[in-house]
C-alpha cells in the first residue's frame, strides 16, 4: 500500500509553478491528506506567510535545487 513520502512537521520547498501563483520556500508541512486523481496532498505552511496551502506530492522537494522535470 502506498505511503506518504513526507512527514509532519517536515520542512520542505515548494515547486514554483507559472500555472499556478504559488510562491517558491521553504513549507512545513502540518498535515497529511489523502489521495486526489491518485496522488498525494499535504496541507503546508509558509514560513514566511501566515495562510496555509493544500499542494500535491510531486510539488514538494526536499531539495529546492534538485531536478525538475
Amino acid at each position: 500500500m502506498p505511503k506518504h513520502k513526507f512527514k509532519i512537521g517536515q520542512h520542505l520547498f515548494l515547486v514554483r509553478s507559472t500555472a499556478e501563483n504559488l510562491p517558491g520556500g521553504a513549507y512545513v508541512i502540518i498535515k497529511r491528506l489523502p489521495k486526489r486523481d491518485g496522488e498525494f496532498e499535504y496541507q503546508i505552511k509558509s514560513i514566511h506567510e501566515l495562510h496555509e496551502r493544500v499542494v500535491r506530492e510531486g510539488q514538494l522537494r526536499t531539495n529546492p535545487f534538485r531536478n525538475v522535470r
